[in-house]
């Protein structure tokens, strides 16, 4: 199995480090525009082989796509990060361009890979390379799901003070401050969260998962890395390993919630052929208008991209 991440960055690298400890592919490709960064990156990783014990071979290359050739499965995380006061939305002029490139030189090598996007906007990201790829959408998805639960989870493990792994939830929508919890489908060792937790504790977790990216933007500056890098390997992990995983996953509505054409964060099942399966939930009336406001949300990102291509 070869899997390439394209962006060695803090996001990229951390993917491409926990694919190589964990063993998930033979060999991880990582790929940057900046001279030597993803060579050193993955010489880096690759050294740290025999302290912990892993086989994976990791290299670098510098914008060569040649040597992703025939890549399993392909990350994207290349775009700029959010800087403070900037909103995700803020970067879609800039990222797009940069996504569009990357897809046509991975899908030029590696035409038969599964796309991940974890560039932002994510949502829109992830519409840009389905566009540009042509691929279906079952081979073409974005990672924000995984790490929005991830930090709901951990959020709620605090409060509890439980172990997160005993934690379970799904959220849907956009990647963002519209995504949709849903405590009815948390729980907590299959204990409904709702039974554990005060409702005004619950709301307010829900508010901080909301705006976690953003908290972090604020304390270091820039984005985070090591849950998002996290999310993405897990991601690849389930298709590689073929796990069948139930996940929160970024892909194109087809009619699933009454949606149709609009990029949004579903649960779905993962496997070797990309998204095997996408899971309809039965939406109470209160989720179905936050879905729907989600769906607003990222439609409007969507129809900004459109316009910009239009007039590029």
């Amino acid at each position: 199995m070869k899997v390439t991440v394209v962006g060695a960055g803090n996001v990229g690298a951390t993917c491409a480090d926990v694919l190589a400890y964990r063993e998930i592919a033979n060999e991880v490709v990582l790929v940057d525009i900046k001279e030597g960064f993803a060579e050193g990156k993955a010489l880096d990783i690759w050294q740290k082989a025999p302290i912990n014990l892993y086989d994976t071979r990791t290299v670098g290359v510098t914008n060569d796509y040649s040597r992703t050739a025939d890549s399993d499965v392909v990350v994207i995380t290349s775009g700029l990060p959010r800087k403070p006061g900037m909103s995700r939305d803020d970067l879609i002029s800039t990222n797009a361009g940069i996504v569009k490139s990357v897809t046509e030189n991975v899908v030029k090598h590696s035409p038969n890979a599964i796309i991940i996007v974890v560039s932002n906007p994510l949502d829109v990201m992830t519409y840009q390379a389905h566009l540009t790829s042509k691929l279906p959408r079952t081979r073409v998805m974005g990672m924000a799901g995984i790490l929005d639960t991830a930090r709901y989870r951990a959020f709620l493990a605090e409060a509890l003070n439980v172990s997160p792994k005993d934690i379970q939830a799904v959220l849907m929508g956009g990647h963002g401050d519209t995504m949709v919890p849903l405590p009815r489908y948390t729980t907590v060792g299959g204990i409904p969260v709702t039974e554990l937790i005060e409702e005004d504790k619950l709301n307010a977790i829900i508010e901080r998962t909301k705006t976690g990216g953003g908290e972090l933007v604020k304390l270091m500056g820039t984005s985070a890395w090591y849950a998002p890098g996290s999310a993405a390997a897990q991601m690849v992990e389930a298709i590689v390993r073929d796990q069948r995983r139930v996940f929160p996953v970024c892909v194109k509505l087809e009619g699933e919630y009454g949606i149709d054409g609009v990029y949004l964060g579903v649960p779905v099942i993962l496997g070797k052929n990309g998204i095997e399966k996408v899971i309809e939930l039965q939406l109470n009336d209160e989720e179905k208008q936050l879905l729907e406001d989600s769906r607003g949300h990222v439609k409007e990102v969507m129809d900004a991209l459109d316009k910009m291509s239009a007039n590029a």
